[in-house]
C-alpha cells in the first residue's frame, strides 16, 4: 500500500517531503493531546511528538514548495481503542490553488486506487453536508437550532441529561456525530461529509458565501472516519484568534495550555498560497480494505507492545 501511495503521487507530480516528528509546540486544539518528551534539562523549552505534520508542511508551502505530501507516524496521547492507537501512520497532502471539491475528488481516486482488486468494487462516492446529516439522522439543525433545542435532540437520542448540562454546543454536536450519525455514514461506499459549522473550522477557511459554515470535509467509509480536509485558512490574524480561543477553552477545562506556534503564524503572515489539504489515516484504510475489525489487526506493533 505504501508503494502504491507513492506511485499515485509520483504520477501526479506531487513532491514527497519529510518534516520533524519532534517539535517545539504542542497543538492547542482541545480535542487533541500532544505527548511531551522527556527532553534534557538544559533545553530552553519542552519538546513534543507531533500530532500531525500540518504546521511544518504549511511552512514549506509558504516557502514555495508547491504541491507536497508526506507519509509519517504521528502521536496522539490518551487515544486507544478499536479504531485508535497512540501512534499511527498518517498520509497528509496539500494542493495549491485547489478547492475542497477538487481535493475530495482526489481523495476518492486515491482510496479507489488502493482498494483491493479482489474485493467488491466501491460504489460512487456520496456527498452530504453536515446540516443534511443532522436533519436526516436525528432531526435537528446544527446551524440554526438553539442550544436548548440541540440538547433536547440529544436527550431524545438517549444521552444523559447530567452529561448534557456540562457540554458546550459543539460538544453536544460531537456526541451526536460520534455516537449516532458517524457510525451510519459510508456503509455502502465512500461518503464525504462537508460544510462543518464555523465553530468547528479548526484550520479551515469559512465559506465567503455562507460564513456559518467552514470549507472542511471528512471522509467516512463503513462508519469509520478516514480523512479530514480543509480549504486552508491563510490569514495569520484569524489563525491567532482561533489559537487564543482554543487556549481559553483549555484553561476553562483545566487542561495544559500550550503556547501558539509562532513559526506557523509567521509562515502564514509571510504568505500561504491558496490551497487545500487533507490528512488520511493509513492504518484505518488498511483495516477496512483488508476486512479487519480492529486497527491493531493491521499493526505489527501497537503502542502497548512496542
Amino acid at each position: 500500500m505504501l508503494a502504491q501511495i507513492r506511485g499515485f503521487f509520483a504520477q501526479r507530480a506531487v513532491l514527497e517531503v519529510d518534516t520533524p516528528q519532534l517539535v517545539r509546540h504542542a497543538v492547542t486544539d482541545v480535542n487533541l493531546h500532544s505527548a511531551q518528551v522527556n527532553w534534557p534539562a538544559s533545553a530552553a523549552a519542552p519538546r513534543y511528538l507531533h500530532t500531525s505534520a500540518e504546521y511544518a508542511m504549511k511552512r514549506l508551502l509558504a516557502g514555495g514548495s508547491g504541491d507536497i505530501y508526506q507519509l509519517c507516524h504521528v502521536f496522539r496521547a490518551e487515544e486507544q481503542g478499536p479504531l485508535h492507537n497512540a501512534e499511527f501512520m498518517m498520509l497528509e497532502w496539500y494542493r495549491v490553488d485547489w478547492s475542497c471539491a477538487q481535493l475530495m475528488c482526489e481523495v476518492d481516486a486515491l482510496v479507489r486506487a488502493l482498494w483491493p482488486q479482489t474485493a467488491a468494487s466501491l460504489p460512487a462516492a456520496q456527498y452530504l453536508s453536515y446540516e443534511q446529516a443532522f436533519l436526516g439522522s436525528v432531526g435537528c439543525n446544527p446551524l440554526t437550532d438553539s442550544d436548548a433545542a440541540l440538547a433536547d435532540c440529544a436527550r431524545a437520542q438517549g444521552f444523559d441529561d447530567r452529561l448534557l448540562r456540562r457540554c458546550s454546543r459543539d460538544e453536544i454536536l460531537d456526541l451526536m456525530m460520534g455516537a449516532r450519525i458517524g457510525p451510519q455514514l459510508g456503509q455502502s461506499g465512500p461518503l464525504f461529509l462537508h460544510r462543518y459549522p464555523a465553530s468547528q473550522a479548526a484550520l479551515a477557511r469559512l465559506d465567503p458565501e455562507d460564513p456559518r459554515v467552514a470549507l472542511r470535509f471528512e471522509l467516512y467509509l463503513k462508519g469509520v472516519e478516514l480523512a479530514n480536509g480543509f480549504e486552508e485558512l491563510a490569514d495569520a490574524s484569524l489563525q491567532r484568534a482561533r489559537f487564543d480561543a482554543d487556549q481559553k477553552m483549555r484553561r476553562d477545562r483545566a487542561l495544559e495550555v500550550p503556547a501558539s506556534d509562532e513559526y506557523l503564524l509567521a509562515a502564514l503572515a509571510h504568505g500561504l498560497p491558496p490551497c487545500s489539504g487533507v490528512a488520511l489515516g493509513v492504518d484505518r484504510l488498511l483495516m477496512l480494505a483488508s476486512g479487519a475489525e480492529r486497527i491493531e489487526d493491521v499493526m505489527a506493533f501497537t503502542s502497548e507492545h512496542a
